[in-house]
């Protein structure tokens, strides 16, 4: 795919995953009696918008996020205000929008597995992809490209050959021979008995040289399970993915819009059930953000009805959790501002958001 395709690729997924997310807090208000003033695309200033009933429909200049505006979200003075609704009312219009998010990968991955598809059922030749830091393939000086031909004079093609030649030698030297551009070299280095998740004993990642492949598909039913299955698999690889960099196991890498962007670019070349994926991930990690207890966010604003239930029913003050979204919306801004220098910094160095 070409760059100004996953461009264009980029713009729609975002703003497909905006106008689903907005449109479960839309959906779910209108259900639940609570007046939506404004479903906007973009940011305000409006560049045009309709009025249909109660509500008006708008496409706005700045084209980050977009918004269901509801009456009194904070001020329960008004008849049919978010703020005047129970408070499994409130919880279930201000979750919505993530809610939706989660099921919508699901539909995303069902598509994936009805399309036959290729699925990689083996390969020859183990290539280094990445390396991290500080273990014993990056002291031991191996590098991303290598090829490993051996390790202990024993020839090693696949995977399982390779874990058969590492497994045993835990923590005793190994000597590794490495194709590197037109010639070899020799590397020796102790694979750790014990490593941090998802770095294994020498700390590579890898993949085939040559890789074999089958077309693969499944019926509606199957595919919808496995669909399912994959949105889970993804929610608890997230999980755990937050947990180890919470714990410093792994890198915590943030990214902005940008980020995002140079990141789908590069998944679109892959092909569009890889894309389809991507969005799926997307969704779900957008999702997980937006329920976050940060002021501003949905989750701020569910923290907000929980904190009024712990105080068995007295709210905090419109004024003060007003103040509070406003002070949270301008820390947000001012962080995606600072993560955005950087994601451009990475790209006019040319380097990639993936290991």
């Amino acid at each position: 795919m070409s760059t100004p395709w996953a461009i264009f690729a980029f713009i729609v997924i975002l703003a497909f995953l905006i106008f689903i997310h907005e449109l479960g807090h839309f959906a779910t208000a209108k259900w639940r009696g609570v007046k939506v003033l404004e479903f906007g695309m973009g940011m305000p200033p409006r560049i045009f918008g309709v009025q249909r009933g109660e509500t008006m429909y708008s496409i706005n200049w700045i084209p980050l996020g977009g918004f269901c505006k509801m009456l009194g979200e904070e001020d329960p003075s008004e008849e049919r205000s978010l703020a005047r609704q129970g408070i499994g009312t409130r919880i279930l219009v201000l979750s919505a929008g993530s809610l939706i998010m989660f099921l919508f990968p699901i539909i995303l991955f069902t598509i994936v597995y009805l399309v036959p598809h290729d699925v990689v059922v083996g390969g020859e030749g183990i290539q280094i992809k990445h390396i991290v830091i500080d273990t014993p393939a990056h002291v031991a000086g191996a590098e991303p490209g290598d090829e490993i031909l051996s390790i202990d004079g024993e020839p090693v093609k696949t995977f399982d050959e390779l874990r058969e030649a590492v497994n045993p030698k835990l923590g005793s030297e190994i000597t590794m021979l490495v194709r590197r551009d037109a010639g070899t070299t020799v590397l020796k280095m102790i694979p750790r008995e014990e490593w941090p998740a998802g770095q294994g004993p020498l700390g590579i990642g890898i993949g085939y040289v040559t890789t074999f492949t089958e077309k693969e598909s499944y019926p509606p039913w199957e595919a919808i399970y496995y669909g399912a299955r994959q949105s889970w698999q993804m929610v608890v690889a997230l999980k755990d993915g937050i947990a180890a960099a919470i714990a410093g196991e792994v890198p915590f890498t943030p990214t902005s819009i940008i980020g995002i962007g140079q990141a789908t670019s590069e998944i679109a070349k892959a092909g569009i059930l890889q894309l389809l994926a991507w969005a799926g991930f997307l969704s779900i990690n957008l999702g997980i953000v937006n329920l976050l207890p940060i002021p501003a966010l949905d989750g701020g604003r569910i923290a907000f009805v929980f904190l009024e239930l712990i105080r068995r029913g007295k709210r905090v003050s419109p004024k003060y959790e007003g103040m509070a979204h406003l002070i949270g919306f301008a820390l947000l801004i001012a962080l995606m501002m600072i993560i955005s220098y950087y994601d451009v910094l990475r790209i006019m160095r040319g380097e990639s958001l993936f290991p």
